[in-house]
């Protein structure tokens, strides 16, 4: 019971006033008492789930979203158990889902390694083609089988992963175990090819090496490994290129030996932003601040905001 009232505590941060928490919290306790019943018995289901479309970032996506009881707190609570041991699966060099890495330290790594400009003229950028809704249930039962062994908890995570087709996008497990997904993977790139500038976050890939040749065997390599052993099969627009003349496209920046930007999609959107909530759009303003801190654009929050000044004086004075 300890387990479910974390869970249920972490799965309802930020949500306090949602109708499915509030829901709940009329019978919080029974509703607990009747989920610990389910859980022991092997009888919890997976609930209906309520499947809609958004579109980001010029792309449809299908999300899925299910009740926040039972499945969001039996969701918590699958990872209040498995979090350190599938931790241990990964290697340094992936940054998504894990305590202590993000995107700001891919960001640190991505840096100090073009510090060595002799052996990272080159870049590799890949991503999967359709990721959540490819991952194989069979391959990723087995996988989680290499470090999980208590029957409960397979039994419980069969469950969840069979209720929707790949990886249902919106449920909470779902970012976890695609980065479990390719975390063998990781290991095969890291120990077996022996590639010494590898950087993942989820399915986004860059790889650097001093030369074109070195990056594209690599690349027949990945290929043959993704598709024979995770039936993952890799964009068509996949990229080999110098980073002096173009920068890599990474993690919402654009790195160069000598200097990383923010990506120029990030900027519209903080300037479009200011024009929408002006100077008053604080939180804009301290999440640009956030992304500026790690590159070399500090100087266009100031150049927005006293734009948007001059243009707030203007219209007083007319």
């Amino acid at each position: 019971m300890d387990n479910l009232i974390l869970a249920d505590a972490n799965a309802r941060k930020g949500k306090h006033k949602q109708y499915g928490v509030i829901k709940h919290d009329m019978r919080k306790d029974e509703n607990l008492i009747a989920l610990q019943r389910l859980l022991i018995d092997r009888s919890f289901r997976t609930s209906e789930y309520h499947v809609f479309k958004i579109n980001h970032n010029g792309k449809e996506r299908e999300i899925y979203r299910l009740p926040y009881f039972p499945d969001r707190i039996v969701h918590h609570a699958v990872m209040n158990v498995v979090k350190q041991i599938w931790v241990s699966a990964f290697t340094s060099d992936t940054f998504s889902c894990i305590e202590g890495r993000g995107i700001h330290q891919a960001v640190k790594e991505v840096k100090a390694a073009l510090v060595n400009e002799p052996e990272t003229r080159y870049c590799l950028k890949l991503d999967i083609r359709k990721y959540y809704p490819s991952i194989d249930h069979g391959i990723l039962k087995s996988l989680i089988r290499r470090k999980i062994k208590d029957a409960g908890v397979l039994w419980l995570l069969d469950e969840i992963i069979d209720s929707a087709p790949g990886l249902p996008i919106g449920n909470y497990l779902s970012q976890y175990l695609a980065n479990l997904y390719l975390a063998y993977f990781d290991h095969y790139v890291k120990e077996v090819l022996k590639v010494k500038y590898y950087f993942r976050y989820a399915d986004d890939m860059v790889i650097l090496a001093s030369n074109k040749a070195e990056l594209h065997s690599l690349f027949t390599q990945i290929n043959l490994y993704l598709t024979q052993n995770l039936n993952l099969a890799i964009k068509s627009n996949y990229q080999v290129f110098p980073v002096s003349s173009r920068g890599i496209d990474f993690l919402g920046y654009v790195f160069y030996h000598t200097h990383t930007l923010l990506r120029k999609s990030i900027k519209q959107r903080f300037a479009r932003s200011i024009a929408r909530k002006g100077i008053a759009g604080n939180l804009s303003i301290a999440a640009y601040n956030g992304w500026a801190m790690h590159c070399n654009s500090k100087n266009l929050l100031k150049k927005i905001l006293n734009e948007n000044k001059r243009e707030i004086s203007a219209a007083e004075a007319s």
